[in-house]
């Protein structure tokens, strides 16, 4: 296993815990005082995308050597000449063609076309805790910034305060929340995804999401995750809690009505229940079956009045990619999500995320030549989301190189959470009164962020842009995470400008495979990307043959 660099210098970060790939640490924390390169950037925004200290150094960079099989083995490329896909009403001389005139923003979906400002989105925020209570934040973000969030799993089973006779919900208080916090704030570009597994299909959020909120929002099927080949979990510390989620149909262990669990309980040996959802598909024997079940499920739900439906598959093998590439385009879906192991959760064993699954890169490959198979025999392919360890500008280029033409968006899970935990840090120093309410775990600014600024127009770059958007009255309302998101959305936009005009590709839709190359033989062998030292090696030869 590779061990990632814990801090850098250049730009003056150092991971908390043991960093993973992404950057992020393996363990992240909402009380995190800092300061990996997603926490600054949440705060300095674009102002990270450099080295510190301008003026009294110079920097060099380290990662030339690549050892292994990743998305760190994929290199970006630059071109000398030209340019690809300049926005319409600009001229292609040196005075237009320059990054800010790079248009990232993006689409996706089969017959209605969702609009975002920049291709990424949340991972999908269920039913744990901490999704539910840094929400706002990552509503209000998202819908500032223009990009869809995923409501995750099993959030209306959980809740205590739903309704739920006979399969169909009367009253679901959180998902409400969710939705209408989201919709407040939202400009016409990005979306609500509404995700469900077994159990929200047996408790009807379909019905309820259509009925009350009609094609506002979007449908998503769960096939599974990144982080685990079983389903959704969350732990509860109350016994009582924990009966209730049985009561519902959760599957909790240990079982809370167990006189041997409960005796272990009143001893302090228990101390929390852990409740997981149901696998899908049991019941299916083989592809056949699974696409029979499938396209059941999606004719339902256009039949009750969906028009935009997307799947999310993980990090199953290759019968399961196909399956889940051939029967999204069958069924004409909107969007098909793709996780890789290495993707985050808020819950689920460790050894399992270490151990299971194929990491991202080989999964992504393997959708690329799968949709291009699809393609090439004259089908209309699904556009695609790459997910599973992604959290910097460089990740956004390359996943949409891999995949391309047909990777719209990168979904990103545990990176855009962080914005949402440092700025609701920052809010309760300054709103004390309101600290226990919105979460806040802090009681002075640390060090970290002093560095920064001292009051909050100071620390957050995005400030200012945010008020410009919702107007100065309504900033009382804006929670400070959904501002930090805001910046640090802001840094990865310019940077993935930066790139794309150094690959000369002033458009999303330009880029292409040959943008990358592999900076090692087998990356090369397992991703079909050409080795950088054979990229337009005979180009090059014939220029010298001229």
């Amino acid at each position: 296993m590779i061990e990632w660099p814990k801090s850098n210098d250049v730009l003056g970060t150092v991971n908390r815990g043991t960093p993973a790939e992404s950057g992020l640490c393996t363990l992240c924390r909402a009380d995190c005082k800092g300061k990996c390169e997603t926490w600054l950037s949440s705060l300095v925004g674009r102002k990270l995308l450099y080295p510190r200290d301008y003026g009294l150094t110079t920097a060099g960079a380290n990662h030339v050597t690549a050892l292994g099989v990743g998305y760190h083995s994929l290199r970006i490329q630059g071109y000398l000449y030209g340019t690809k896909g300049m926005p319409s009403g600009l001229s292609k001389t040196a005075d237009d063609a320059i990054f800010p005139n790079v248009n990232i923003e993006t689409s996706f979906g089969n017959e209605i076309k969702t609009k975002c400002r920049m291709p990424i989105m949340t991972g999908a925020l269920g039913s744990t805790f901490i999704a539910a209570d840094y929400w706002d934040s990552f509503a209000v973000g998202s819908a500032l910034v223009g990009i869809p969030i995923v409501v995750g799993e099993n959030v209306v089973g959980i809740d205590k305060k739903a309704v739920i006779e006979n399969g169909k919900i009367k009253v679901a208080p959180e998902l409400d929340r969710r939705i209408n916090i989201y919709k407040r704030y939202y400009q016409g570009y990005g979306a609500i995804i509404i995700q469900m597994n077994v159990e929200d299909t047996r408790n009807g959020v379909a019905q309820y999401v259509i009925e009350k909120y009609g094609n506002d929002a979007i449908i998503e099927l769960k096939w599974g995750q990144g982080a685990k080949d079983i389903g959704g979990e969350i732990q509860v510390k109350d016994i009582e809690y924990a009966r209730f989620l049985k009561d519902r149909g959760y599957i909790v262990d240990p079982d809370p009505y167990d006189p041997v669990v409960v005796k272990a309980y009143e001893s302090r040996a228990i101390k929390s229940f852990a409740r997981h959802s149901r696998l899908g598909y049991t019941d299916q024997n083989n592809p056949e079956q699974v696409r029979e079940a499938f396209m059941e499920a999606v004719a339902y739900l256009r039949k009750i009045g969906f028009k935009r439906i997307s799947l999310k598959t993980g990090a199953y093998g290759m019968e399961a990619l196909a399956m889940a590439i051939k029967f999204a385009t069958d069924a004409k879906l909107d969007l098909l999500t793709i996780d890789g192991s290495g993707g985050g959760t808020g819950m689920s064993p460790w050894n399992m995320m270490q151990h299971w699954g194929i990491p991202s890169i080989i999964l992504h490959a393997k959708a690329y030549e799968y949709c291009a198979i699809l393609a090439q025999a004259g089908h209309k392919v699904p556009d695609i989301a790459f997910a599973g360890g992604f959290a910097r500008e460089d990740h956004l280029f390359k996943a949409l190189a891999l995949g391309a033409p047909f990777t719209k968006m990168v979904c990103m899970g545990r990176a855009m959470m962080i914005p949402g935990f440092l700025g609701t840090n920052i809010q309760g120093v300054f709103q004390p009164e309101r600290r226990a309410e919105i979460k806040g775990h802090w009681e002075e600014l640390p060090e970290s962020v002093k560095l920064v600024g001292q009051y909050p127009e100071e620390i957050f770059a995005g400030w200012e842009a945010v008020k410009n958007i919702v107007g100065a009255e309504e900033m009382k309302n804006i929670p400070y995470g959904a501002i930090a998101m805001y910046g640090y959305a802001d840094k990865l936009a310019c940077g993935l400008q930066q790139l794309m005009a150094g690959a000369r590709k002033f458009n999303l839709a330009s880029i292409s495979r040959d943008d990358i190359v592999a900076a090692n033989r087998e990356t090369a062998d397992e991703t079909g990307i050409t080795y950088m030292a054979d990229a337009q090696d005979e180009a090059a030869r014939r220029i010298l043959k001229g």
